[in-house]
């Protein structure tokens, strides 16, 4: 199966920083250069077959469908994250547009490929790139994306219902709890 579900991580890393971008400060050069040596080196044969089943996979392609609708998906969750404003309909555009222009599916593939020589033999890759090869592997690998996507959108959906429900009998419960929240709220207005 493949590894798509990461790259929500980098949707989502973003969107839930958005407010505190003014403090992060780059890894320094000297850490940088320290966690690449520290990389175990890849079988150069094993490093090929792992790209072969990205190929017969259409991993590229499904990154770059799952990272478009995700992106589309996750434009009302920066809207709620930042303060109301007009300036949201173009910061956001922009934001998105500044994001995908950096996020290039061939060094997301670079990534994963040591996460996949981590957790599949060679042998793994092999047999994976020829189910992949199969009417039902190209049928996974093909309805994939969407499947993840609407996955991740009607999980989200419960979250939220849940929490929703959840925050809702905590107050009922705690009456005092519900008055401060309140209070808090009229102050900050």
């Amino acid at each position: 199966m493949k590894i798509l579900t990461p790259f929500a991580f980098l949707l989502l890393a973003p969107l839930a920083f958005a407010q505190d971008t003014a403090t992060r400060q780059p890894m320094p050069a000297k850490v940088q250069e320290q966690a690449s040596k520290s990389a175990p080196k890849i079988d150069p044969v094993k490093e090929a077959a792992i790209r072969k089943l990205f190929d017969v996979q259409g991993t590229k392609k499904s990154m770059e469908q799952v990272i478009a609708e995700m992106s589309a998906n996750m434009k009302p969750t920066l809207s709620k994250m930042l303060p109301p404003g007009e300036y949201q309909d173009k910061l956001i555009p922009l934001f998105f547009e500044k994001f995908q222009s950096k996020l290039k599916t061939d060094d997301l593939l670079d990534l994963i490929v040591p996460i996949y020589d981590k957790h599949f033999s060679k042998e793994d890759i092999d047999g994976l790139a020829q189910f992949y090869q199969t009417p039902l592997g190209k049928k996974m690998a093909s309805v994939l994306p969407e499947v993840l996507v609407e996955s991740q959108t009607a999980t989200m959906k419960m979250g939220q219902e849940l929490g929703r429900k959840a925050m809702l009998e905590v107050l009922a419960e705690h009456p005092e709890l519900e008055k401060a929240m309140e209070d808090a709220a009229a102050r900050k207005n």
